[in-house]
């Protein structure tokens, strides 16, 4: 029996503006591979991978793609003015055909929120504040009166109705908290560790019982995922991997497993099946980009995962 998990990707080559094409392209490759979703994150005033712009992005990838889902890891609505976001979320489900999911997000960086003009401390109440305003409009309330007392309402209106799903980035208790109660599915950090994403998860379903939300039957998770044979090879991976992840989440117990899965075939297969039963995931978003890995030796690795979960 096939396996009921989904596995999207992000890019796995993130020169996308040196050349333009080859996000299209990784995304083509992504869909003719069998991948059910292509991810783009959304971070600013950084240096490599840079992405102020996610739907934007992904408007191109849609015009250049037909089935493969397209997803956001983390829109950030505090930054934004909600109907504005909303209309910009409603014109791309539009023009993919309903393929979008909408990963949403509140943003990590004082930095950035400086340089925006907010408040860091009230990212909270605004993503909830805007996130409501976004949902109301998609539901086809007003959003205004004219003068004469005429509705204003979104023009136009998601294609997936009443709203593309909404699935809200979480890193802190603070966060969890604020997913559960919100009943919303929890898309689980890339850079935290099975025994954490573990207790978030038990977290997280405390939450939405105590809110009075059914079980949320969908738990996509992030992972860095790397599959070869060849020793070497992996021991590269999985030191060029350990480097992305911050100093401060890095485990304090040098012996215990790091938040990527790097091995061959029957090891990785191993490590995805203890993810399934400790964490009953739906969807794997496979973290593509290894700095210093060739791009034959991702490709080779992603129609290997593709495999493996298929076993599952």
């Amino acid at each position: 029996m096939a396996s009921a998990i989904e596995v999207g990707t992000t890019p796995w080559n993130w020169d996308l503006y040196d050349a333009p094409v080859s996000l299209c392209e990784q995304a083509q490759q992504a869909e003719r591979l069998g991948f059910h979703s292509f991810w783009l994150p959304e971070n600013h005033f950084g240096e490599r991978g840079v992405i102020p712009s996610p739907l934007l992005l992904l408007a191109a990838v849609a015009a250049r793609t037909s089935s493969i889902r397209l997803g956001t890891t983390s829109f950030l609505l505090p930054i934004r003015p909600p109907l504005l976001a909303a209309e910009d979320v409603a014109v791309l489900d539009q023009l993919s055909g309903g393929r979008l999911i909408l990963g949403v997000g509140r943003g990590l960086s004082g930095g950035m929120f400086r340089a925006f003009g907010i408040d860091a401390k009230e990212k909270r109440k605004l993503f909830r504040a805007n996130l409501d305003i976004m949902l109301s409009a998609w539901r086809g309330e007003p959003v205004a009166l004219e003068e004469g007392g005429k509705p204003l309402l979104l023009a136009p209106l998601p294609l997936q109705q009443p709203a593309p799903p909404i699935w809200v980035a979480a890193f802190g208790p603070l966060a969890l908290q604020q997913v559960a109660a919100l009943g919303m599915p929890y898309l689980a950090s890339p850079v935290e560790t099975l025994p954490v994403l573990e207790e978030n998860y038990r977290l997280y379903r405390e939450g939405l019982a105590a809110a009075g939300h059914p079980p949320v039957q969908t738990v996509p998770v992030m992972r860095s995922v790397f599959v070869t044979g060849d020793a070497a090879l992996a021991a590269r991976a999985r030191a060029s991997l350990e480097r992305l992840v911050p100093t401060s989440l890095q485990a304090a117990d040098s012996t215990a497993d790091g938040p990527a899965i790097v091995g061959d075939a029957a090891a990785v297969r191993d490590q995805l099946a203890e993810y399934v039963e400790r964490l009953g995931i739906s969807h794997l978003i496979l973290r593509g980009g290894i700095p210093g890995i060739e791009m034959q030796d991702h490709l080779r690795s992603n129609a290997a995962v593709l495999e493996i979960v298929q076993s599952l």
